[in-house]
Protein backbone atom coordinates (compact mmCIF):
# COMPACT_ATOMS: atom_id res chain seq x y z
CA UNK A 1 0.00 0.00 0.00
CA UNK A 2 1.85 3.39 -0.69
CA UNK A 3 1.87 5.94 1.75
CA UNK A 4 -0.70 8.32 0.19
CA UNK A 5 -3.24 5.29 0.72
CA UNK A 6 -1.81 4.87 4.55
CA UNK A 7 -2.61 8.56 5.02
CA UNK A 8 -6.37 8.31 3.94
CA UNK A 9 -6.54 4.91 5.52
CA UNK A 10 -6.04 6.84 8.87
CA UNK A 11 -8.20 9.68 8.30
CA UNK A 12 -10.84 7.65 8.50
CA UNK A 13 -11.65 7.14 12.10
CA UNK A 14 -10.92 10.60 12.57
CA UNK A 15 -13.74 11.66 10.29
CA UNK A 16 -16.07 9.01 11.93
CA UNK A 17 -15.04 10.75 15.61
CA UNK A 18 -15.76 14.35 14.31
CA UNK A 19 -19.12 13.39 12.58
CA UNK A 20 -20.37 11.49 16.11
CA UNK A 21 -19.20 14.63 17.93
CA UNK A 22 -21.15 16.26 15.60
CA UNK A 23 -24.56 14.39 16.29
CA UNK A 24 -23.72 14.59 19.81
CA UNK A 25 -23.99 18.28 20.05
CA UNK A 26 -26.81 18.38 17.55
CA UNK A 27 -28.78 16.11 20.09
CA UNK A 28 -27.89 17.95 23.18
CA UNK A 29 -28.98 21.49 21.21
CA UNK A 30 -31.99 19.73 20.75
CA UNK A 31 -32.10 18.74 24.66
CA UNK A 32 -31.61 21.93 25.69
CA UNK A 33 -33.76 23.79 23.39
CA UNK A 34 -36.56 21.26 24.21
CA UNK A 35 -36.52 21.54 28.56
CA UNK A 36 -36.36 25.37 27.57
CA UNK A 37 -39.63 25.09 26.14
CA UNK A 38 -40.74 23.18 28.99
CA UNK A 39 -39.48 25.82 31.40
CA UNK A 40 -41.08 27.98 29.82
CA UNK A 41 -44.64 26.23 29.64
CA UNK A 42 -44.48 26.03 33.24
CA UNK A 43 -43.96 29.60 34.07
CA UNK A 44 -46.87 30.43 31.62
CA UNK A 45 -48.97 27.71 32.72
CA UNK A 46 -51.58 30.15 34.30
CA UNK A 47 -51.73 32.11 31.30
CA UNK A 48 -51.68 29.08 29.18
CA UNK A 49 -55.01 27.78 31.00
CA UNK A 50 -56.52 31.06 31.75
CA UNK A 51 -56.39 32.80 28.75
CA UNK A 52 -53.74 35.83 27.98
CA UNK A 53 -53.28 38.40 31.13
CA UNK A 54 -53.07 41.84 31.76
CA UNK A 55 -50.77 42.76 34.34
CA UNK A 56 -52.50 45.26 36.55
CA UNK A 57 -51.59 49.18 36.66
CA UNK A 58 -49.11 49.52 39.46
CA UNK A 59 -50.89 52.00 42.65
CA UNK A 60 -48.95 54.42 44.21
CA UNK A 61 -49.43 52.62 47.93
CA UNK A 62 -48.80 54.38 51.55
CA UNK A 63 -48.36 51.13 54.30
CA UNK A 64 -49.52 52.48 57.74
CA UNK A 65 -47.98 51.30 60.68
CA UNK A 66 -50.56 49.29 62.41
CA UNK A 67 -49.97 50.89 66.34
CA UNK A 68 -50.15 47.94 68.86
CA UNK A 69 -52.62 47.57 71.41
CA UNK A 70 -52.16 48.68 74.72
CA UNK A 71 -51.61 46.67 77.67
CA UNK A 72 -53.87 45.74 79.31
CA UNK A 73 -53.76 47.35 82.97
CA UNK A 74 -54.87 43.52 84.77
CA UNK A 75 -52.71 44.07 88.12
CA UNK A 76 -54.56 47.53 88.51
CA UNK A 77 -57.58 46.31 87.68
CA UNK A 78 -57.47 43.50 89.81
CA UNK A 79 -56.15 45.69 92.79
CA UNK A 80 -59.05 47.98 92.18
CA UNK A 81 -61.37 45.67 92.29
CA UNK A 82 -59.98 44.44 95.68
CA UNK A 83 -60.43 47.85 96.99
CA UNK A 84 -63.81 48.07 95.74
CA UNK A 85 -64.64 45.03 97.53
CA UNK A 86 -63.15 45.73 101.05
CA UNK A 87 -64.27 49.53 101.30
CA UNK A 88 -68.25 48.30 101.68
CA UNK A 89 -69.08 47.11 105.14
CA UNK A 90 -72.25 44.90 105.72
CA UNK A 91 -72.40 46.20 109.64
CA UNK A 92 -73.05 49.99 109.09
CA UNK A 93 -75.94 51.33 111.02
CA UNK A 94 -78.10 53.54 108.02
CA UNK A 95 -81.09 53.49 109.67
CA UNK A 96 -80.83 56.95 110.49
CA UNK A 97 -79.60 57.53 106.95
CA UNK A 98 -82.48 56.53 105.48
CA UNK A 99 -86.09 58.50 105.37
CA UNK A 100 -88.49 56.73 106.85
CA UNK A 101 -91.61 56.42 104.30
CA UNK A 102 -92.96 53.89 102.97
CA UNK A 103 -90.27 52.66 100.80
CA UNK A 104 -86.94 53.54 103.32
CA UNK A 105 -85.63 55.95 100.76
CA UNK A 106 -82.38 57.51 100.56
CA UNK A 107 -81.05 60.41 99.60
CA UNK A 108 -77.15 62.15 100.24
CA UNK A 109 -77.16 65.37 101.98
CA UNK A 110 -77.99 68.20 99.89
CA UNK A 111 -80.02 65.90 98.25
CA UNK A 112 -83.98 67.55 98.19
CA UNK A 113 -87.00 65.79 98.43
CA UNK A 114 -88.03 66.47 94.80
CA UNK A 115 -84.97 64.71 93.58
CA UNK A 116 -86.31 61.68 95.41
CA UNK A 117 -89.96 62.51 94.17
CA UNK A 118 -88.64 62.83 90.93
CA UNK A 119 -86.79 59.46 90.76
CA UNK A 120 -89.61 57.85 92.25
CA UNK A 121 -91.83 58.82 89.85
CA UNK A 122 -89.69 57.42 86.86
CA UNK A 123 -88.03 60.90 85.89
CA UNK A 124 -85.26 59.69 84.80
CA UNK A 125 -84.79 57.04 81.97
CA UNK A 126 -83.55 53.38 83.05
CA UNK A 127 -80.12 53.20 81.30
CA UNK A 128 -78.23 49.78 82.70
CA UNK A 129 -79.50 47.38 85.48
CA UNK A 130 -77.59 44.76 87.53
CA UNK A 131 -79.30 41.87 88.65
CA UNK A 132 -77.56 40.14 91.83
CA UNK A 133 -80.30 36.78 91.89
CA UNK A 134 -78.47 33.80 92.38
CA UNK A 135 -75.22 35.62 93.59
CA UNK A 136 -73.68 35.06 96.78
CA UNK A 137 -73.02 37.96 99.48
CA UNK A 138 -69.51 38.61 98.82
CA UNK A 139 -69.88 38.04 94.75
CA UNK A 140 -72.97 40.12 94.98
CA UNK A 141 -70.77 42.84 96.50
CA UNK A 142 -67.94 43.07 94.43
CA UNK A 143 -70.68 42.88 91.42
CA UNK A 144 -72.81 45.86 92.80
CA UNK A 145 -69.82 48.08 93.25
CA UNK A 146 -68.35 47.46 90.10
CA UNK A 147 -71.52 48.28 88.46
CA UNK A 148 -72.25 51.48 90.39
CA UNK A 149 -68.49 52.58 89.53
CA UNK A 150 -68.67 51.69 86.02
CA UNK A 151 -71.66 53.05 85.86
CA UNK A 152 -70.79 56.64 86.74
CA UNK A 153 -67.17 56.56 85.41
CA UNK A 154 -69.62 56.45 81.77
CA UNK A 155 -71.61 59.37 82.74
CA UNK A 156 -75.00 57.16 83.31
CA UNK A 157 -77.81 58.80 85.37
CA UNK A 158 -79.83 56.46 86.23
CA UNK A 159 -79.92 52.49 86.91
CA UNK A 160 -81.60 49.67 89.17
CA UNK A 161 -80.54 47.04 90.72
CA UNK A 162 -82.11 43.78 90.82
CA UNK A 163 -82.13 41.97 94.44
CA UNK A 164 -84.93 39.68 94.76
CA UNK A 165 -87.74 39.34 96.99
CA UNK A 166 -86.46 36.69 99.23
CA UNK A 167 -89.10 34.02 97.46
CA UNK A 168 -86.27 31.66 96.86
CA UNK A 169 -84.04 32.26 100.39
CA UNK A 170 -84.39 30.21 103.51
CA UNK A 171 -87.62 31.80 105.52
CA UNK A 172 -88.19 33.26 102.28
CA UNK A 173 -86.32 36.29 103.69
CA UNK A 174 -84.53 38.74 100.93
CA UNK A 175 -80.98 37.78 102.06
CA UNK A 176 -79.60 40.64 99.87
CA UNK A 177 -82.12 43.68 100.31
CA UNK A 178 -80.61 44.97 103.53
CA UNK A 179 -77.16 44.85 102.15
CA UNK A 180 -77.63 46.32 99.06
CA UNK A 181 -78.97 49.24 100.73
CA UNK A 182 -75.85 49.49 102.90
CA UNK A 183 -73.60 48.88 100.13
CA UNK A 184 -75.14 51.85 97.88
CA UNK A 185 -75.27 54.23 100.91
CA UNK A 186 -71.30 53.43 100.87
CA UNK A 187 -71.13 54.28 97.85
CA UNK A 188 -69.93 58.17 96.95
CA UNK A 189 -71.15 57.92 93.41
CA UNK A 190 -74.83 57.07 94.72
CA UNK A 191 -76.83 60.56 95.22
CA UNK A 192 -80.04 58.97 96.17
CA UNK A 193 -82.07 55.47 95.76
CA UNK A 194 -86.03 54.43 96.47
CA UNK A 195 -87.54 51.21 96.00
CA UNK A 196 -88.60 50.35 92.30
CA UNK A 197 -92.04 51.31 91.02
CA UNK A 198 -94.49 47.94 90.64
CA UNK A 199 -93.77 48.19 87.07
CA UNK A 200 -89.61 48.08 87.31
CA UNK A 201 -89.79 45.58 90.04
CA UNK A 202 -91.36 46.52 93.15
CA UNK A 203 -89.93 45.45 96.42
CA UNK A 204 -87.12 43.43 95.10
CA UNK A 205 -85.14 46.22 93.28
CA UNK A 206 -84.09 49.78 93.93
CA UNK A 207 -83.58 52.64 91.43
CA UNK A 208 -80.33 54.49 92.17
CA UNK A 209 -79.71 58.18 90.79
CA UNK A 210 -75.74 58.64 90.36
CA UNK A 211 -73.34 61.34 90.57
CA UNK A 212 -74.08 64.67 88.44
CA UNK A 213 -77.19 63.71 87.87
CA UNK A 214 -79.73 66.22 90.42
Amino acid sequence: MSKTARSFADLKPLARELQAARVAAEMERERRAAAARLAEQERRVFELTVGPVTPLRQADRVLHEVPRPEPEPRQREADERAVLLQALSDDIDIDTLLDTDETLSFRREGISLEVVRKLRRGHWALQAQLDLHGLRRDAAREAMSQFIHDSARRGLRCVRVVHGKGHGSPGREPVLKGRVRRWLVQKNEVLAFVQARASDGGAGALIVLLTGTA
